[in-house]
């Protein structure tokens, strides 16, 4: 009966040939590397949002031209946040209306940043 049995047990690695047994144990250090790797890269290979990409301008200063506001009003308008694409948008059109804007105080200015700033805070985490 044992002899039945041992017919069918798969060859122990003493057994193997040299180049098989290079071959099996190589694949056996690769294969897990290659799945650990595989792993951690699909996360960052997601595409960021172009709101978020938005975000990233100096939006305070005055460092953005003004031939950069429709890109950047596209990039907002993109975005998958609601939030986001609505605040950012709006600060934009803000910012186009105040190129030619006489005797303001400002003050609508601060609350646009703020609210922009809140939704890109909320969204970058």
């Amino acid at each position: 009966m044992s002899d039945r049995l041992a017919a069918h047990r798969p060859p122990t690695l003493r057994n193997l040939s040299t180049r098989t047994r290079r071959v099996t144990i190589g694949a056996a250090a690769v294969i897990p590397a290659l799945l650990i790797g595989a792993h951690t890269s699909t996360g960052s290979a997601a595409p960021q949002d172009s709101g978020l990409v938005a975000c990233a301008y100096p939006l305070a200063t005055q460092d953005v031209p003004a031939a950069e506001y429709p890109k950047l009003r596209a990039e907002f308008a993109g975005s998958r946040f609601a939030d986001l694409r609505t605040a950012g948008t709006a600060y934009v059109d803000l910012a186009v209306a105040l190129l030619t804007a006489r005797g303001t105080d400002g003050y609508q200015t601060v609350w646009f940043y703020q609210r922009l700033s809140a939704a890109c805070a909320k969204h970058e985490r």
